[in-house]
């Protein structure tokens, strides 16, 4: 057995679900690691989770979109004497508007961090995985279900995670490592304005910590998909029933009525 010490690593945990996934795996008892490029924030969360008696996560501040990300993260993990015995890849953004109007540089940043940086950390500790008969959660969305015109690149990322998680789950299920995709709609957080998204409420809404202890219950029972609230359910059932066309232009119609701003992705 190895003598490296298990933890459980959470990307983009400066904030929103990432933060709330922290809390709830620190809750139960899991050592944490929190990496993300915005290290003010994660320190306040350590320093939270440290006063309710959890053991003080560790904060690693990097650019989880560079290439090396993942190279670098094992590096940090190694010299700490870490092992991961979770990741939960949450680290991701989306930008509102059509691909052609939007910044490239930004787009294809988005395609590094929420598909590439996913794809390098859950494939990067498989070995430790199955020795501490771990998992992974990668937090997907409800778009992974659907074509997004009016935010065409995020929408393909989602389903990209989507399809990679679910075959990944029957791939290393014979090494007992679990993989669980987790599937939010629309949650309120800072994503929104991000992303450019004018915030309304909405009857699609779920709260970010019963996303979050959706995700934690999904990973630690072994399912292959979470999507939390019955809405949300519904709609990734929508594609089934309606014609795809019909479907494209249902999905654009409401984008344009969300599109606030058009914005570059914050740190």
């Amino acid at each position: 057995m190895s003598a490296l010490r298990p933890v459980t690593l959470i990307t983009g945990a400066s904030a929103g679900i990432g933060w709330a996934l922290a809390e709830v795996f620190a809750q139960h008892g899991h050592e944490l690691v929190l990496a993300a490029r915005r290290a003010p924030e994660m320190e306040r969360l350590a320093d939270k989770l440290a006063a309710s008696g959890a053991p003080r996560p560790i904060v690693l501040s990097l650019d989880l979109a560079q290439a090396n990300a993942g190279d670098r993260l094992a590096a940090e993990l190694a010299a700490r004497g870490l092992t991961p015995r979770n990741v939960v890849n949450n680290a991701g953004f989306g930008l509102i508007g059509p691909a052609a109007e939007l910044d490239r540089a930004a787009q294809l940043a988005m395609i590094d961090l929420n598909v590439r940086t996913l794809t390098d950390l859950s494939l990067a500790f498989i070995p430790s995985l199955a020795e501490q008969r771990g998992g992974i959660l990668n937090v997907a969305s409800v778009a992974g279900f659907l074509s997004g015109p009016g935010m065409a690149v995020y929408y393909a990322t989602k389903a990209f995670v989507l399809s990679f998680s679910e075959a990944l789950n029957v791939e290393l299920a014979p090494r007992d490592i679990r993989v669980t995709v987790l599937c939010p709609g629309p949650v309120p957080t800072e994503f929104q304005a991000r992303a450019g998204i004018e915030r309304r409420p909405s009857i699609m809404d779920c709260g970010v910590e019963e996303v979050a202890q959706a995700g934690y219950d999904g990973l630690m029972s072994g399912r292959r998909v979470v999507v939390p609230g019955w809405q949300n359910r519904f709609v990734t059932r929508i594609p089934r029933f309606l014609p795809r066309g019909l479907l494209l232009e249902l999905v654009g119609r409401s984008q344009s009525h969300r599109h606030r701003t058009r914005i570059a992705p914050g740190s």
